[in-house]
This record gives structure tokens, C-alpha cells and sequence, in this order.
């Protein structure tokens, strides 16, 4: 998926070549992984709205009109952006908790996969799900919520784990909830080169959710 990475390139991470392979999410390298890199970009910076076609063609060198060859208007740009980026995360998610037993350490995978795509570690796509929501048409957000419903039942299912195990007390259904709105939250006061590592944070949450240690 062509999605700016604040650490490393795309392409370096294990999920990566799979999901390309697999037709799941475009190569970064392509040059629709690239138009999809420019995109993403811009619309985290000025916005889809103020974001035109020809910024988007300007950021990858190429004519206005060539963009029509991988994508009908600038919506589906948007709608491959979003679509791609949870498409990964789940993929990191699955890939984190893959034949771990210990419910905490599940916990604490998934709390730490959602911070990285919140704070850009998968790219800046992520995060254009709640700010750009409202631009997508009804048709594209029933594509997207379909996706998001998976996302979110794989936390709730980890949460619910917990929960039987008398390791948490709140309903998994509203501790997801809290936790997403939480955790978006850190997007606004939570920097990598500030005084606590990205470690530290998922301890807090993890503090915060009452877990064991």
C-alpha cells in the first residue's frame, strides 16, 4: 500500500509482499502505490476537501489526467487509502498475537499495533479514517465499515478473552470503545522523540485497562 512511514520503508515490513501478492494492498513500489503515497500525504496535510487532482499530480510528477488510468475520482483514492490501511493493520494484528496464548500479551499486541498506525508507523492512512470520514459517499463507507467492523470485533474477541478470564471487569463492547477513543487521542500530545517511548505508553494503557503485568 503506498503510504508515507515515519520509520522505515513499507515495503520492509514481513506483512507487506504477502498482501501485495495476495491483491489485498497495492505495492508501494507500483506507481499507484505511489499516487496512493502522495495522496495520503496530502490529504493528512491540507485535507481531502482542499486537496485537488492536480496537487496529487504535481506530488508525483506526473500529467492530471494520468491518475484516471488507476482510479476514477479522487473519492476512490480515498476509499483505496483507507481501505489498504486496515487491511494492514489487521494484518499486523494477526501476525503479533499468532499462536500466543498468554491473553495479557495478546492485549498488549494489539494496543501497541493500533499505536504504530496511529503515530505513523504503517503510514499516515490510519488516522484519515476519523478526520476524512465524512467525505466518502455512502456506498464507500459501507466498504470501509465492513473492514472496520473486522478490526474492531478482533479487539473486542481479545477483550472478551480477558474478561473470561476475570483479568478485566468492564463489558468488552465499552472498554474497546474508551480504549479507540483513547488511543486516537494520543495522536495530539504523544510524540515519539518526547519523553516517554512508544513501550512505555502501551504499559500505561495497559495500566489504564487495569491488566496484570
Amino acid at each position: 500500500m503506498g503510504l508515507i512511514i515515519v520509520h522505515g520503508a513499507l515495503n520492509q515490513l514481513p506483512e507487506v509482499p504477502v498482501l501485495v501478492a495476495d491483491g489485498v494492498i497495492t505495492d508501494p513500489e507500483s506507481a499507484k502505490g505511489r499516487l496512493l503515497a502522495a495522496s495520503a500525504s496530502l490529504f493528512k496535510q491540507k485535507g481531502f476537501a482542499r486537496t485537488t487532482v492536480r496537487d496529487i499530480a504535481a506530488e508525483v510528477g506526473i500529467l492530471s489526467g494520468s491518475i484516471f488510468h488507476h482510479f476514477p475520482n479522487k473519492e476512490s483514492i480515498l476509499l483505496a487509502v483507507m481501505s489498504e490501511a486496515i487491511s494492514l493493520a489487521l494484518a499486523r494484528m494477526h501476525k503479533a498475537v499468532e499462536g500466543e496464548q498468554d491473553v495479557v500479551k495478546k492485549f498488549r499486541a494489539l494496543v501497541r499495533c493500533e499505536l504504530e498506525a496511529i503515530h505513523g508507523f504503517t503510514g499516515v492512512g490510519f488516522t484519515l479514517l476519523s478526520s476524512e470520514w465524512r467525505y466518502l459517499s455512502e456506498t464507500s463507507q459501507k466498504e470501509v465499515l465492513k473492514l472496520r467492523d473486522e478490526y474492531e470485533s478482533f479487539h473486542r474477541n481479545v477483550y472478551a478473552e480477558a474478561k473470561a478470564q476475570g483479568l478485566i471487569k468492564v463489558e468488552p463492547f465499552f472498554l474497546r470503545h474508551f480504549l479507540r477513543g483513547a488511543l486516537a487521542e494520543t495522536g495530539h500530545w504523544f510524540h515519539l522523540d518526547g519523553n516517554y517511548s512508544l513501550d512505555e505508553l502501551v504499559e500505561q494503557v495497559c495500566l489504564t485497562a487495569a491488566l496484570p503485568k
